[in-house]
């Protein structure tokens, strides 16, 4: 980023506060449109820049031409692996902002880790290259259709066929990241074992090629068709490198024996030092007539000749004198000398040569960068699409017909993540038709954790997963092509920014509004709810009034779950609103989350039942029942007290009049008359509740 990114004290600029990135300025001048366009194209050795397409994208120049300045400036090197620049059309993707991102937990979970994202459920690859091509897939899905179809009709091929299926991830399972070792190659850093692993790869190049033409299948022709076994190189690499190289270059022992002559000299010599000492011996021996003459090695003199001092007057003259012991000299002989400066200079002569020849093998396999580029691209395609099959064929995944239209229709659709969190409990799945005119917009009403978070999240998922080529959990699925996704559930606070949770919200939900056209998807979970009751509603009311609009092309297909009941009278305004809820049970003064979204509004949002499940105080929860009968009721008494304010354990100065329709502790007296079918009852039954009445009018006296 260019230093004038930073604010005027010195600090990064908002955007930067909400990424933990490790970020490197650099100065304004490399950002200059001259400055990049001259460092492009002397990189790549053309007169323009209109043979990569890209002539008339001032920024994406300026961009492009800082990050080749700051790559030379890191890595030192020439960086001759760029041979190419392309262009990136945003509107060949659909666009996902971060807030998206983080909701629907695409690529990583709410816990900030990629366990429980999308990402963690369908990743089923077996090369890093797979995995990430998927997470490039998830974040940019696409808005073409056709090119949508390409790719479910090759998921649709392997899951249809599991042999095939089975037989191409057996050979995936061995092969290592080409993109990586392709990097390391082309920066110099690699190692003869990368090469080796590379090799390896390019082995099973073939086995593909011959399993994807026995599928004799127009959905894999186009791999087919551009595909490059790379037999060259796997040859190149298994005639130079050995099998087993060591983990350093400096080790030596990198190229195979046969491959040069010189080497082989040198490695003949240094293999065979042993024998031709112990020969060296014998021969002395004999000539010299000492019988107890040997041959020895140390770091400070080198080889000598060692000879007992009982033997000294048989020492030759051609014998140097190096050292003397107690009991022993030793020499050196022209012979012996010689030697040790070839062997001696033989070990370093090898390693020199090796890492020459090292290199030779290398630079040959970086020049074909481009095809390996090529092909780890394909590979990675293949592998990220066997991932979707695999996953389609484990989890009962359908495959949606994507087209032009705007209907979002979905039957029995599932939570891709939820539903594989306890296999043993069974996913209530729900049904969604939407439209951009007709069913615009579902307002979606029922307690909480009764799962309407949930379902709206899974609504954007199948979509969304439908959009990157994937099959999608549900019986059945259309999708019309959306260009983008909003999704404004959940918050939290800014404070960084010194921004509350309703302010947050706000600003994500203005970004929506301004932003979101007839085919975009919206989804709204709890719009209003930090300010006031009636501010927060008025501003939800507002803001689907503003979503229906009168646009003759329609707006944007919208799910807006809320709590505000008084949403629900906007289907009787509005023509594309629909009211759902999420059905429940009420049972013994506890509810049963049924999980099933039905047509129709809800008027209770079953708050109590939820706080007993989550432990609260029997005691708060009773004062509580009596709040909220209060509140019913109305606001103020007939005196003009308010009614939130009153409660049992009130003490009033004398005698009081018991009014059943107003004192709060008459509830359980009210409570059991309603109760109370006389015409059903037995004498003995109707006895009992007399007795029960009394009992319960003598606890509500003053």
């Amino acid at each position: 980023m260019p230093d004038s990114a930073t604010a005027t004290n010195g600090t990064p600029r908002s955007w930067l506060d909400r990424h933990a990135h490790c970020v490197n300025s650099c100065e304004d001048w490399t950002f200059s449109f001259g400055e990049a366009y001259r460092r492009l194209v002397e990189h790549f050795h053309t007169g323009s820049l209109e043979g990569f397409g890209c002539e008339p994208l001032k920024l994406g120049i300026c961009a492009a031409g800082a990050l080749l300045h700051f790559l030379h400036e890191s890595q030192k090197t020439a960086l001759d692996h760029i041979r190419s620049l392309s262009t990136f059309n945003v509107e060949q993707f659909m666009m996902l902002d971060h807030t998206t991102v983080r909701s629907l937990e695409l690529v990583l979970s709410s816990e900030g880790t990629r366990k429980n994202s999308l990402l963690d459920a369908l990743d089923l690859s077996l090369t890093p290259m797979g995995a990430r091509r998927i997470r490039d897939w998830i974040l940019k899905p696409l808005v073409n259709n056709k090119d949508i179809d390409a790719r479910l009709d090759v998921v649709e091929l392997f899951k249809d066929n599991p042999m095939l299926r089975q037989d191409l991830r057996d050979r995936f399972k061995k092969i290592h990241d080409l993109e990586r070792l392709l990097g390391r190659i082309s920066l110099s850093t690699c190692t003869a074992r990368d090469l080796v692993a590379l090799k390896t790869s390019l082995a099973l190049l073939p086995e593909l090629l011959r399993l994807l033409r026995e599928a004799s299948s127009p959905a894999v022709g186009r791999f087919v068709d551009s595909w490059d076994s790379l037999d060259d190189l796997h040859t190149r690499i298994e005639e130079q490198i050995v099998d087993d190289p060591p983990f350093s270059l400096k080790e030596g022992n990198l190229i195979r024996e046969g491959r040069h002559p010189e080497l082989d000299r040198l490695k003949n010599i240094s293999r065979d030092g042993k024998s031709w000492i112990a020969s060296l011996e014998a021969k002395e021996r004999q000539r010299t007539g000492i019988p107890i003459l040997k041959v020895g090695f140390n770091k400070i003199y080198g080889y000598y000749l060692e000879v007992t001092k009982k033997h000294a007057e048989r020492v030759p003259a051609d014998y140097i004198r190096k050292q003397s012991l107690v009991n022993a000299e030793r020499y050196i002989c022209p012979e012996l000398k010689k030697f040790e400066e070839e062997i001696t200079s033989a070990e370093e002569k090898i390693a020199d040569l090796e890492l020459k020849l090292f290199h030779e093998v290398r630079e040959g396999i970086a020049s074909q960068g481009e095809r390996i580029q090529h092909m780890a691209r394909t590979v990675s395609e293949i592998d990220a699409l066997l991932a979707f099959a695999e996953g389609a064929h484990r989890f009962n995944y359908t495959r949606p017909v994507v087209d032009e239209d705007t209907v979002l229709e979905i039957e029995n659709g599932r939570h891709p993540l939820i539903e594989r969190i306890d296999p043993a409990s069974r996913f209530i799945p729900n049904d969604t038709l939407l439209d951009c005119r007709e069913r615009q917009i579902m307002i979606i009403t029922g307690p909480n954790m009764a799962g309407k978070s949930t379902y709206l999240r899974q609504v954007a998922l199948v979509a969304l997963m439908a959009q990157m080529g994937s099959f999608v959990p549900a019986d059945r699925a259309r999708v019309g092509v959306m260009d983008r996704i909003f999704s404004r559930v959940g918050a939290q606070d800014h404070l960084q920014k010194g921004q509350s949770t309703f302010m947050v919200e706000m600003n994500e939900t203005a970004n929506i509004l301004n932003n979101a056209t007839a085919r975009s998807l919206i989804i709204l979970d709890e719009i209003g709810r930090g300010t006031s009751t009636f501010d927060g509603i008025s501003i939800a009311w507002s803001i689907v009034e503003y979503l229906h609009g009168n646009d003759p092309e329609g707006g944007p297909k919208t799910l807006f779950a809320t709590h505000y009941h008084e949403l629900t009278e906007l289907e009787l305004v509005l023509s594309g609103v629909h009211n759902y809820n999420v059905q429940v049970k009420e049972w013994n003064d506890e509810i049963i989350f049924l999980r099933k979204i039905v047509p129709g509004g809800s008027d209770k949002s079953y708050g109590i039942q939820v706080a007993r499940l989550a432990g609260l105080p029997e005691k708060v929860l009773a004062r509580a029942r009596e709040v909220l009968y209060n509140l019913e009721r109305s606001e103020f008494d007939e005196v003009g007290r308010p009614r939130i304010s009153q409660t049992d354990e009130t003490e009033e100065a004398g005698p009081q009049q018991l009014d059943l329709f107003s004192d709060p502790r008459a509830l359980p007296l009210i409570r059991f008359l309603e109760t109370l079918h006389p015409d059903e009852m037995t004498p003995k039954q109707a006895l009992e509740s007399l007795y029960h009445l009394g009992e319960l009018f003598r606890k509500s006296k003053p």
